[in-house]
């Protein structure tokens, strides 16, 4: 009998970076539900993370911790990685969801906006990978990077987003051969999911018109495709999933 989505991660542990709002706070409640014991990384918003903290323990009493960390200071990273392996005794699952978003159009980009949007997309993901592997080895575990379908097919005025998304992609290919067998590497890729703040009403409305569905998905969408990777896929890794409404089909 299939285990319900209730018990479906008992006794797991994950760690979710930028969990605090957004689609992070949902990936989190999701992997909450199913069982796990959730890890909340935040950078500045300690009160969103601390309510959802509360929110968690009130439903499953110890079963979620706030860590905060700055993973654009790379030297930093090794010691959010031990701290979530060690809040739950484990580390089974590790979500790279924390993203910088804003545009670099083409002879404007400086490289404070690079070091900002590599950094945080792709710079992060890789070392916090690194230092999280020994103890996602041991518990036969599984990375899923957020990505984006703008790392397969650019965004006007966003190339240094485009980019920084495009090396998560192969990043997670790459993690894939390099953590098998032991760690699954998975992506999910949203398309128009949740608004940035920077994005202009017009680009929003452009693109949902190039969807098949011709609406806007749902954080819990993005959520349902990262416990799938989570609870029902244990015979793969290296793959992209794209939840985008089929806009990367109809392009």
């Amino acid at each position: 009998m299939a285990q319900s989505e209730a018990q479906a991660l008992e006794g797991k542990a994950a760690l979710v970076t930028g969990a605090a709002r957004r689609i992070g706070a949902e990936l989190a409640r999701t992997l909450h539900r199913a069982g796990a014991s959730i890890v909340l990384h935040y950078r500045r918003s300690a009160e969103e993370a601390a309510s959802l903290v509360r929110e968690c323990n009130a439903a499953r009493p110890r079963s979620a911790v706030a860590i905060q960390a700055d993973l654009l200071d790379t030297e930093a990273i090794p010691a959010l990685a031990a701290a979530a392996a060690s809040a739950f005794g484990r580390l089974d699952i590790l979500i790279n969801n924390a993203s910088s978003f804003f545009p670099t159009p083409f002879g404007k980009i400086e490289v404070r906006h690079w070091d900002d949007l590599i950094g945080t997309n792709l710079k992060a993901p890789l070392f916090l990978a690194q230092a999280a592997a020994p103890a996602l080895a041991a518990a036969g575990g599984l990375i899923v990077n957020l990505v984006d379908i703008h790392g397969l097919r650019p965004l006007k005025h966003y190339p240094v987003y485009s980019i920084a998304k495009a090396g998560l992609v192969a990043l997670t290919r790459a993690l894939a051969r390099e953590l098998a067998p032991e760690v699954r590497v998975n992506a999910v890729a949203p398309g128009p999911v949740l608004w940035p703040d920077a994005l202009e009403p017009q680009l929003q409305q452009e693109i949902i018109a190039r969807t098949l569905l011709k609406r806007p998905g749902s954080p819990l969408d993005v959520a349902r495709a990262v416990l799938f990777f989570a609870q029902d896929a244990p015979y793969v890794t290296g793959q992209i999933l794209a939840v985008d409404g089929g806009r990367s089909v109809g392009w």
